[in-house]
C-alpha cells in the first residue's frame, strides 16, 4: 500500500523509527514521498534514497557516533576554549562530519542534490534563524536564489539536524547577506502539516511517526532553576506549533513513541540501547496497525 510519510526530530533517538520502519515493509507499507525534522529528515531522506530499515540499521550499527562531535582546533585550555567557541561559533561542533557522512550515504545511491529525487519526493524543515521563519527544503530554495536541484541533500539534512548550541548553524549567503540556519525542531519538530491540509483532498494516507507520548501523556515538568527553565522552554518552543495543529487534526495517523527516557544528543549510547529504541519502535507500531483505519 501506498502512503506519505513524516517523521518528527528526536536526535539519536531516531532509532526507534527504524523499529517503526521494519514493521511497516513487513506490512507491505511504501512511502510515495517523504518529509522530515532533523532526525526524521535523515530517517526520510535515507528512504528517498532507496533504503531499507535494514540497511539504516546496519550502517547505524556500523559508525561510531563520537565522530559526529567534531570540535574546532583551539589553543585555549579546553574549557575556557569551548565556552569561547560557543560564544563566537554559535555551537559546540562543527557539524562538517555529519554532513559528509550523509554525504557519502547518499552518493551510495545516486542522491547528491534534490535534482537527483522525483519531484516533492523529498522535503526537509529547517529553522531561518536570521529573519525568523521556518523554510521547506527544498521549496524555499528559491527564496534565496539557490535552484533547488542543485542544492545538496547532505546539507539539507545538516541544516535540519543543528541543534541550537550544539552544531554550529548553517550560514547560507543571498546578495551578501548571511543567513544562519539551524534545527528544523525550533519552528516544527513534526511537519506532518506538509500532507494534511485543510480542504485538500488527500491522494493517499499520510502517516506520522513521532517520538514523544500522545498529546495526553505528555509528563509534566520539574523546573527549579534558571537551566531546567530553559530546557522547558526550548521543549515548549518545539512543540507548541505541531500540538495545537494536532490538537485540531485526528491523531489516528501518528506512531506515537515514548522516548522521553532517551537524551537527544547521548551519542554515545551502548549498542543494547539502540536495540530496545529500535524494539521499542517495533512494538509500538505493531499496536498502531491493530487498530489503524485508512
Amino acid at each position: 500500500m501506498d502512503i506519505d510519510g513524516v517523521f518528527s526530530g528526536g536526535g539519536i533517538k531516531g532509532f526507534a523509527m527504524i523499529g517503526a520502519l521494519q514493521v511497516l515493509e513487513a506490512r507491505g507499507f511504501r512511502f510515495v514521498r517523504v518529509a522530515g525534522t532533523s532526525a526524521g529528515s535523515i530517517i526520510a531522506a535515507f528512504i528517498a534514497a532507496g533504503y531499507r530499515s535494514d540497511e539504516m540499521y546496519q550502517m547505524l550499527e556500523e559508525t561510531d557516533m563520537l565522530n559526529f562531535l567534531d570540535e574546532r582546533k583551539t589553543l585555549i585550555p579546553s574549557s575556557v576554549g569551548k565556552w569561547l567557541l560557543l560564544y563566537w561559533r554559535l555551537g559546540l561542533y562543527k557539524g562538517d562530519s555529519l554532513e559528509k557522512w550523509l554525504y557519502k550515504k547518499l552518493e551510495a545511491r545516486g542522491v547528491r542534490t534534490f535534482g537527483d529525487l522525483p519531484h516533492q519526493k523529498l522535503r526537509v524543515i529547517t529553522s531561518d534563524v536570521t529573519s525568523g521563519r521556518l523554510v521547506i527544503l527544498p521549496d524555499d530554495l528559491p527564496k534565496y536564489n539557490i535552484d533547488p536541484r542543485t542544492f545538496p541533500v547532505a546539507k539539507a539534512l545538516r541544516m535540519s539536524c543543528s541543534i541550537p548550541y550544539f552544531f554550529e548553524p548553517v550560514k547560507i549567503k543571498n546578495k551578501g547577506v548571511p543567513f544562519l540556519f539551524v534545527d528544523g525542531g525550533v519552528l516544527s519538530n513534526f511537519p506532518l502539516w506538509l500532507f494534511d491540509k485543510d480542504n485538500v483532498q488527500k491522494v493517499r494516507p499520510a502517516l506520522g511517526i513521532r517520538l514523544s507520548s500522545n498529546l495526553e501523556g505528555v509528563p509534566v515538568k520539574t523546573i527549579n532553576n534558571a537551566i531546567t527553565m530553559f530546557g522547558a522552554l526550548f521543549e515548549t518552543m518545539k512543540d507548541a506549533h505541531d500540538a495545537r495543529y494536532i490538537s485540531r487534526r485526528h491523531e489516528k495517523n501518528i506512531i506515537f513513541i515514548p522516548t522521553q527516557h532517551v537524551m537527544t544528543t547521548e551519542f554515545e549510547m551502548t549498542e543494547d540501547r539502540k536495540k530496545s529504541l529500535v524494539e521499542l519502535g517495533r512494538i509500538r507500531t505493531e499496536m498502531f496497525l491493530r487498530k489503524w483505519c485508512y
